[in-house]
């Protein structure tokens, strides 16, 4: 038996939309044959795909990010403008492909639109140079009677894009990265870059590139930057055969975003930085399975069950994590994939369509108790063999809850999302503090099983939906997970 208390009255901080973000790159089929795709029947006349960017849109997605990942460290982003037939091709040193530019900053930012969501771009600091780096902003942000933003206009697009979010590099840690450099040298550069982006462009949200959470390199890069950004840049990607190992492994972020947060509290308190930076989570997913250039990796449920507890992970911690970017969205490790004739979802997408659609605007705290698993005491075999052992027990059962802004203080909304990662149905009990569920609570549950009443979910085998509404008794709901099952409450509540 597990029980789960929600207390809408202890906030844990607002929840930014961006942690429902996305990511794309020029990587196999993300971009070309599956959010653009020029002259084929189910394009629009700008390229896109339409049957992508209606499922893109049912994710609600805060931000979106692009174009690297590690093809950035070798784009120079004027080969992406002006007319499509005079665009050149040219080499791409990350995934071993020639790149046609036929999709660039213009298109990003009108695929953005059609989303609405917010564009964020991420900058070349490998073979890319401060100059460079300045005039993309200024065509994309410049207001003025300058160079870089006439271009704009002549390119057709006479306002200026207003481009938030800026990446100061992508993983320039890694030998794999064009134009890698030690911590030391990435601070010295980034500090140049930060300063004179400022100059241009004073409202720009600058991120700067982290690694893991807890290496010397994030050490370095926050004590060094963390008076000039306002995000400080963490990726993950988990994943193995074993299932206990694979739902944990998530798990493993929440030590980076303690690790980090500390590294951040430090770099504040020794340099008295009034405003401290968060953490932008611009990768994260489930990845171990394809290596091959393309990485169309084939998702299952334990997968999904993992991409629930990351998105329970950051909204717990959502006074934290500022922004978190699902890497990628279409093809490549993504939870849609596509032919030249149709469109399918992947177990994945549903936790990610799930949590987007019920957040509320405050994240709440909650407490588990009941059953419990142990990590595994080693380093699981796979890709990414993050060790979270030493973090467990686990309950079976992860959660976390959001409220409206009004929740603590009188009628309001709440809602919850719950992890079942055991293998048999766990009973609940869903208790609110101070707090009453006004009315019925409506319940949407996604399951590898399919049981009474499930409706069976297209294109996941062995998976299935069930829709429905309980009758809570005052303050209690009580429930029964199913086995390997990711449920979403959402009821109005009452003081």
């Amino acid at each position: 038996m597990t029980r789960i208390v929600a207390d809408p009255a202890r906030q844990l901080g607002d929840l930014d939309r961006n942690v429902f973000g996305g990511f794309v790159e020029h990587l196999g089929r993300c971009i070309y044959g599956g959010l653009y795709d020029e002259g084929s029947p189910l394009a629009d006349a700008q390229g896109f795909r339409t049957d992508v960017l209606s499922l893109l849109r049912e994710l609600r997605m805060g931000v979106l990010r692009w174009p690297g990942g590690n093809f950035v460290s070798n784009y120079h982003w004027t080969d992406g403008i002006g007319p499509s037939g005079s665009r050149p091709r040219r080499p791409e040193l990350a995934w071993h492909s020639a790149e046609s530019n036929q999709f660039g900053t213009d298109e990003f930012i009108a695929y953005c639109a059609e989303l609405g969501t917010d564009p964020y771009i991420c900058l070349n600091m490998g073979t890319g140079t401060l100059e460079e780096g300045l005039a993309w902003v200024e065509y994309c942000n410049g207001a003025l009677d300058t160079a870089w933003a006439q271009r704009r206009r002549e390119n057709g697009h006479d306002q200026p894009y207003r481009v938030r979010y800026w990446g100061l590099g992508n993983e320039m840690y890694g030998d794999w990265q064009v134009g890698a450099l030690s911590a030391d040298e990435y601070v010295r550069t980034a500090t140049r870059w930060a300063r004179a982006i400022r100059m241009l462009d004073p409202d720009a949200v600058l991120v700067s590139c982290g690694m893991n959470g807890w290496n010397d390199w994030d050490r370095v890069v926050i004590d060094g930057m963390a008076h000039l950004v306002d995000l400080h840049s963490l990726h993950i990607y988990t994943g193995a055969d074993d299932y206990w190992s694979n739902v944990l492994a998530p798990h493993q972020a929440e030590r980076a975003i303690w690790s980090a947060g500390a590294l951040i509290d430090r770099a504040a308190y020794t340099k008295k930085i009034a405003r401290r930076p968060g953490i932008a989570y611009d990768e994260w997913n489930v990845w171990y399975r394809t290596d091959d250039g393309a990485l169309e990796e084939r998702y299952n449920f334990s997968d999904a069950l993992a991409v629930g507890t990351y998105l329970n992970i950051f909204v717990r911690n959502c006074k934290r994590v500022r922004m978190a970017n699902l890497a990628q969205m279409v093809n490549a490790i993504a939870p849609i994939v596509t032919t030249p004739q149709a469109i399918a979802t992947q177990p994945i997408y549903y936790p990610v369509l799930l949590h987007a659609k019920a957040a509320l605007d405050v994240a709440v705290d909650t407490h588990v108790s009941g059953p419990t698993v142990d990590g595994p005491p080693t380093e699981p075999r796979g890709r990414w063999p993050h060790r979270v052992g030493d973090l467990g027990p686990f309950t079976l059962v992860d959660a976390a809850a959001t409220a409206s802004a009004s929740a603590s203080g009188g009628p309001g909304r709440i809602a919850l999302t719950l992890v079942n990662r055991g293998l048999e149905a766990e009973p609940a009990d869903i208790v609110l503090r101070d707090t009453s569920f006004d009315g019925v609570a409506e319940i949407t549950t996604v399951t590898a099983e399919r049981g009474p009443g499930a409706r069976v979910l297209p294109d996941v085998e062995g998976a299935s939906v069930t829709e429905g509404s309980e009758k809570p008794a005052g303050s209690l709901l009580s429930l029964t997970l199913p086995p390997q099952s990711f449920t979403v409450i959402e009821a109005a509540t009452t003081r």
